[in-house]
């Protein structure tokens, strides 16, 4: 019980990190063809427009990843206090945040990038939290 008060916020920043990229990771494996389709004509007036597939391949890797760090964690802070994991889950999450920031500006979708940016605060002061 000592370690979720310790870590209460970090751990609340997490669980909001683990629903935002494991259900986006989830929505994209069961509608593939939905989310590629969408996205080409997203990128249609871009340099991006030919390796769309691609991108939502590297975006599927590593928001599951970065969720699944972060549930790890979640789970050594809990165990351990040791934030190692949670911090590379944060990290991770803050870099695909990017990835995405930087498509949205490509495809000129200034209120999808803005949308962008306000996950991207939760996930910095996460990093911040967790340093040493």
């Amino acid at each position: 019980m000592k370690n979720i008060l310790d870590h209460a916020t970090e751990i609340l920043l997490l669980l909001f990190l683990i629903i935002t990229f494991l259900q986006s990771g989830f929505d994209k494996i069961s509608d593939w063809n939905g989310n590629v389709s969408w996205l080409k004509e997203h990128f249609s007036k871009t340099p991006l427009k030919n390796i769309v597939p691609l991108m939502v391949g590297i975006i599927l890797v590593t928001e599951v990843v970065a969720g699944i760090l972060c549930l790890i964690g979640i789970y050594q802070l809990l165990s351990t206090g040791n934030p190692l994991f949670a911090i590379y889950g944060a990290i991770l999450s803050c870099v695909t945040l990017l990835m995405l920031l930087f498509g949205q500006r490509v495809a000129k979708d200034y209120e999808g990038a803005k949308t962008i940016a306000v996950y991207f605060i939760p996930s910095i002061l996460l990093v911040f939290l967790l340093q040493p």
